[in-house]
């Protein structure tokens, strides 16, 4: 099997441009996933991200994730369980309004470093975005427009932990899925491994790379791609060793009122395909709704929910304004 693609960022200065991008768009067209090194993310920053995050679960959240485990019985486990996660997470939003100030126990200046490190991985997705753009031949600049709507993109940090689990062929870190959104940045334990993602119908490892940053693609970039790329179903993987796995995915989606639809330019772009949209147009707030409730089953339906909707709204009102 192919290697798991990892991306040295800093070649698209230099004369290996076009092969950098080639790759970036074999990653986007073939696995969904990428790893990106020599981003521009100061490695001090991650570093002290890590190192602070760690300090932050054992101070305040470890004796809660336990006492939740034991309240629910999943300390004794003796059969498999598909309803549950084993991690502890906090959320972070940044756009369009932050809740940073608000999060109970966060110490100062872990708050003050987390705003610095969102600030570092919007502009990493923005210029991904970017390459994403260049790659398919969009103009510079579409994708954020699309994911701004009326105000600003959705972004967001999910900070979680995976702590040892005494049995990990019982429970996942966190059962299979697709993410709902745009691109997603993962800043992950380059100690512990864990996340895996589906290729050709096997789970392959998402190498643990020191200072990397993992890239993944949503549901919104396969509408607007128009199936040019897919979001790949991912989970992670309980551990029984160590001190448990670090992670923080950061989630830059468009905003709620964001019309989703294929891009133009994209449409029957292949001279041997049909001239038509694959997927459905649909307001980013309506897919999130359906997609908290059916989250760990198959992104299909979702898709053809959101084909029914819009038949129904073109029929009563005419179709979404796109602009």
């Amino acid at each position: 099997m192919e290697s798991f693609p990892i991306i040295n960022l800093e070649t698209l200065n230099g004369e290996e441009r076009a092969i950098t991008m080639e790759k970036i768009k074999d990653a986007c067209e073939n696995w969904g996933f990428f790893e990106c090194v020599n981003h521009g993310i100061p490695h001090e920053l991650l570093d002290r991200v890590e190192k602070m995050t760690k300090e932050h679960y054992k101070k305040c959240m470890e004796e809660r994730f336990k006492e939740s485990i034991k309240n629910r019985g999943l300390d004794s486990l003796h059969s498999q369980v598909n309803d549950v996660d084993w991690e502890s997470t906090f959320y972070l939003k940044h756009l369009p309004v932050s809740n940073l100030s608000h999060v109970p126990d966060l110490h100062p200046d872990y708050r003050t470093l987390m705003k610095e490190f969102a600030g570092e991985i919007e502009k990493l997705a923005e210029e991904l975005l970017d390459l994403l753009c260049e790659n398919l031949g969009l103009e510079k600049g579409y994708l954020k427009k699309v994911f701004c709507g009326s105000k600003s993109p959705t972004f967001g940090t999910k900070v979680s932990n995976y702590p040892p689990c005494p049995k990990p062929d019982l429970v996942k870190g966190l059962r299979a899925h697709t993410d709902a959104g745009g691109i997603i940045l993962l800043f992950q334990d380059d100690k512990v491994s864990g996340l895996q993602l589906l290729k050709d119908g096997d789970w392959v490892d998402v190498p643990p790379v020191k200072h990397s940053i993992v890239v993944n693609l949503g549901d919104q970039l396969e509408v607007i791609t128009n199936g040019k790329y897919k979001s790949v179903e991912h989970r992670v993987l309980s551990q029984t060793d160590g001190e448990g796995r670090m992670s923080l995915a950061s989630f830059y989606n468009p905003g709620s009122d964001s019309v989703i639809f294929p891009a133009p330019e994209l449409i029957g772009k292949e001279p041997e395909k049909e001239k038509k949209e694959n997927y459905p147009r649909f307001v980013f707030e309506d897919y999130m709704k359906l997609y908290s409730a059916v989250k760990f089953e198959a992104k299909e339906p979702r898709f053809e929910a959101m084909k029914a909707m819009e038949t129904t709204m073109a029929n009563n009102v005419g179709p979404l304004a796109t602009a």
